[in-house]
């Protein structure tokens, strides 16, 4: 596939001689405010920060607060999904509500009983991939789960990817992932889950790829690519670096931290010739 960038351009900063600060100094940390979401030479009072970084600061913490806490918008998703043109199932995991999936992690690896084994039902000989989504610490984030779905499927598909359902998981962690493989019989587990809020990020997305997946994996046995998000990793990026770790492992047979990406190397080509 082509890369394109779909981030975002960063927000020109002025010229030094037209940032002035309250006491009328220029303000020598604004070129560098446009280049990264951190919270760099904020202003102070005394010891203290001011007012104003401190009440954004409160913002932020707030909405990372609300994303661990809100609820998946599950009608909106699965009319997301369906413009995909791949059978979607909504499955539970082992947790009873959001108060017992933040207590209990390991509810959250494994599959409601009846669940796991309506999934076991729908075994066909073998498939290539499944796609497991879901929200883990940010509902919000899976908003990113379709338009990286549109970039990755039809590139499988034309490979020839025997591609199994999309497996929606309500309250999962990353190893809901592998019971999901094992029950579809699938070699490679993608799960894209909602990460842990940070406080310039409530809605980062990440995805885990694990080969083979079995009980007793280890998240030494999985490559990640982490803060999907046009602010972060935009779509075409992550697709590119997905793709790329998927058919390295059907080709190596092997995930984790055995599997190196490459894709850094890659995005910048050969040297050019010298004239």
């Amino acid at each position: 596939m082509t890369r394109r960038s779909d981030k975002p351009a960063l927000r020109s900063s002025k010229p030094l001689s037209q940032e002035i600060d309250r006491d009328g100094n220029a303000d020598l940390w604004a070129q560098f405010r446009g280049l990264t979401a951190a919270r760099i030479g904020l202003a102070r009072s005394g010891a203290s920060l001011a007012t104003g970084p401190l009440l954004d600061l409160r913002l932020a913490h707030a909405r990372a607060r609300d994303a661990v806490h809100a609820p998946l918008n599950e009608h909106e998703l699965l009319a997301k999904l369906a413009s995909l043109d791949v059978p979607t199932c909504v499955v539970s995991s082992a947790v009873k509500d959001r108060a017992q999936y933040l207590m209990r992690p390991d509810l959250g690896r494994a599959l409601a009983g009846p669940d796991a084994a309506s999934l076991a039902s729908k075994v066909q000989p073998s498939h290539d991939v499944v796609f497991v989504i879901t929200e883990g610490l940010s509902a919000q984030a899976l908003a990113h789960a379709k338009p990286l779905l549109t970039e990755v499927l039809p590139a499988l598909a034309r490979d020839g990817w025997h591609i199994a359902p999309l497996i929606v998981v309500r309250l999962g962690r990353v190893a809901v992932g592998d019971a999901v493989a094992m029950a579809l019989n699938a070699d490679i587990a993608v799960v894209l889950i909602g990460e842990r809020p940070g406080l310039s990020a409530p809605d980062s997305m990440g995805a885990y790829l694990t080969w083979r997946p079995r009980a007793q994996t280890t998240d030494a046995e999985r490559n990640c690519i982490s803060n999907i998000r046009p602010e972060g990793i935009g779509y075409a990026d992550a697709a590119f670096k997905l793709l790329h770790l998927l058919r390295s492992m059907r080709t190596q047979q092997m995930s984790g931290v055995a599997l190196k990406d490459t894709t850094d190397r890659l995005s910048i080509g050969p040297e050019p010739e010298e004239g």
